[in-house]
Order: structure tokens, then sequence, then C-alpha cells
């Protein structure tokens, strides 16, 4: 099994930045693609960002130029950095992984949730 522990969710005002971060523990062969979706109220979940282990990387329009989404192999860990954020970026942001824990064991895991709010 694969633990995900997300944090850095929280208040901001509009224009303002945060940082969210995911550690994966357990027992990992090799995690493939890391990334980050979100729900608002009322939508449904939508991709923010991914990134594979080589270091590409896709992101929703609504966020290129705003965020950044990387990665640090050695800590099995994933970063969203959110800056000039708005109202509209507002949701429950959720880790995910995509990852191998045995030699036939592969499967996605997603991380509880953070709470991103962006209010004046």
């Amino acid at each position: 099994q694969v633990q995900l522990v997300e944090s850095g969710g929280g208040l901001v005002q509009p224009g303002g930045s945060l940082r969210l971060s995911c550690a994966a523990s357990g027992i990992i062969f090799s995690i493939n693609v890391m990334g980050w979706y979100r729900q608002a109220p009322g939508t449904q979940r939508e991709l923010v960002a991914t990134i594979r282990s080589g270091g590409s990387t896709v992101y929703a329009d609504s966020v290129k130029g705003r965020f950044a989404i990387s990665r640090d192999n050695a800590k099995n860990t994933v970063y969203l950095q959110m800056n000039s954020l708005k109202p509209e970026d507002t949701a429950v942001y959720y880790c995910n992984v995509d990852a191998t824990t045995g030699p036939f064991s592969r499967r996605v895991y997603w991380g509880q949730g953070t709470q991103v709010t962006v209010s004046s």
C-alpha cells in the first residue's frame, strides 16, 4: 500500500501564492506519473497538472503560466507552486500517484485532499 500525505493548502488573497506538497510512502518500487487534480463544489474533479518520472509535464489551460509542478524522486514527493491565484482556483486539491509496488502491482493512489481558498 502507498500512503500520500498532502500539505500546504489554506486561505490566500487573489494574486497570492501557495505551495502544495504531497509525499508518498510505503513499499514503492517506482513512481511513474505524479499529479494534482482539483474539485470545486458542484463540479467534476479536473486535472491541474501532471509530471512523469522523466520530468515531462502537462498543465490544464486554466493554470498554464501560473502554476508549476515539480517532483523530488529521491523523496517520492510532488509539489505544486501556485502563483497569481484567482478566486476560481478555489477547490479541494488532490494528489495523484501512479505507483508500482510489486512485480505485478501498479495502480493509482489518491491523497485525502487539501483545501485551497482564494478570497479577499
